[in-house]
């Protein structure tokens, strides 16, 4: 038998280190090539890490929580004598020498795996169950009948099923994990309602609720905020405490990093419009009732990002960026749209990928996959790269507007504000209206006033008429 390392890999484009967020595997436990061990997160972006060989684990060397730097070792994994050469080999006796960096880690994992055997990391017990998914039911949305009791009581307005058995590993994605994680839910006890007995993020904040108040039915999330997660809570605070300290690294590190770079590199200036959207409103519902896009997500967001499109194909000099080193503007035939996302990694801006080129049922899609993605927390390093223009949407936590902060590398920001009913003149009278105010922020060294205007006027002309997206395409 052997002990074979695994490093932590460069999984962010050069980037030098990552966070280890969850183990999903313990010494003892059987892993197989691809399998899945554990979820990092770099500056970029959240990733799962597979193992690249068959074996048991000998010992996991990092706690979670824990920064690690690319190329250290982070799990040993104890295999069969000449099983493969992708990764460093050593003889099971040093094993424990290898690892300086955890010595209390190593030296438990010296002693030979057993059925009872005791937690290595402090904080975090071991499973006695193998981690291997157990089979799902074949019937949709018929959880298995085979468990105990839910540990605490259950919202009224969820189905009557059985929390996960005792001994077995909740079958839950790695968000879903890590939301418990931070609501200090155990998955165990979570009567779960996803299709084969899976865990939901509705199912860990309905548990959360009965913790606090059993008999309180939580009300349903309004479905028009399609970039915005679900808030992590602050943890727990002594009421004696004067000051709590957050860690501010990964995403949220490098964003706060960005929007200082960018506040005080580019020269920012601000407009706004308000205006009235009540035909864009109604052409929302009209497009959700037409057969033809039968499956797909319309929503105001949607039409926006069209009336953005069509603003820049008729004002392209506002797609460019700004080259330091050569001293020049470059213009982009292409847009990459990006959309903010705030989830409860921070805020992210993926993009769109050649935006311009898409039909709007294409585009729908792709915003559906986007928010997705990052709601999941596995948009891509590549996913944020290369944006033109960011459409950030502040009116989904109810805000009129604001003056957003450009994302680094682009020309422009535009936040849209909530859409409310206002007394609005129209047609001579004052009259009930769905009206909403945009902020448009904007590099001016490559746009300045007059272009800026024309643009935002444009956009707004199009969400005020949206005929338009026809007239001017």
């Amino acid at each position: 038998m052997t002990i074979r390392e695994f490093k932590m890999p460069d999984v962010g484009e050069g980037l030098t280190e990552a966070e280890i967020l969850k183990w999903y595997v313990q010494p003892g436990d059987t892993v197989t090539d691809g399998q899945v061990v554990c979820e990092v997160e770099t500056a970029k972006a959240a990733v799962e890490l597979p193992i690249p060989f068959d074996g048991v684990v000998h010992a996991l060397l990092f706690e979670e929580g824990t920064t690690v730097d690319v190329g250290q070792v982070i799990i040993s994994v104890q295999t069969e004598a000449g099983a493969g050469a992708e990764a460093p080999v050593q003889e099971a006796a040093p094993a424990a020498a290898a690892a300086p960096a955890a010595p209390a880690v190593a030296a438990e994992a010296e002693e030979p795996a057993v059925a009872a055997r005791q937690p290595v990391l402090v904080g975090y017990g071991v499973s006695t169950a193998s981690t291997k998914r157990r089979p799902r039911k074949a019937v949709a949305g018929a959880p298995a009948q085979n468990g105990t009791a839910p540990a605490a009581p259950a919202a009224p307005v969820l189905p009557a099923v059985p929390a996960q058995p005792t001994g077995e590993r909740p079958l839950a994605k790695p968000p879903v994990r890590k939301l418990a994680k931070d609501l200090g839910i155990d998955l165990a006890s979570v009567v779960p309602t996803g299709d084969g007995g899976v865990v939901t993020r509705e199912d860990v904040h309905a548990a959360a609720a009965a913790a606090i108040t059993p008999q309180a039915v939580p009300a349903a999330a309004p479905a028009a905020a399609p970039v915005a997660a679900a808030a992590v809570p602050a943890a727990e605070v002594p009421a004696s405490a004067r000051e709590t300290r957050i860690p501010v690294k990964g995403v949220r590190k490098v964003t706060a990093q960005a929007m200082v770079g960018s506040a005080f590199t580019a020269p920012h200036v601000t407009e706004f419009i308000t205006l009235d959207v009540t035909r864009t409103m109604k052409l929302v519902q009209e497009l959700k009732d037409d057969p033809d896009l039968a499956g797909l997500r319309i929503n105001p967001l949607l039409l926006i990002a069209k009336a953005v499109l069509v603003a820049i194909r008729r004002n392209p000099d506002v797609n460019a960026s700004w080259d330091e080193a050569a001293q020049e503007i470059v213009l982009k035939h292409y847009v990459n749209l990006g959309i903010a996302a705030a989830t409860p990694r921070g805020l992210i801006v993926p993009n769109i990928k050649d935006a311009h080129a898409k039909t709007l049922g294409e585009l729908s899609t792709a915003l559906s996959e986007l928010v997705a993605t990052a709601r999941d927390g596995k948009t891509s390093p590549a996913d944020m790269q290369h944006g033109t223009i960011t459409i950030t949407n502040v009116g989904v936590f109810g805000v009129d507007t604001g003056t957003p902060i450009l994302n680094p590398g682009e020309s422009a920001i535009l936040a849209v504000g909530a859409i409310k009913l206002q007394p609005w003149v129209h047609k001579g009278k004052v009259k009930p209206r769905q009206v909403t105010t945009l902020a448009l922020s904007f590099d001016h060294r490559l746009i300045d006033g007059e272009l800026g205007s024309r643009f935002l006027a444009d956009i707004a002309a199009v969400l005020e008429h949206p005929r338009r997206l026809i007239t001017w395409s």
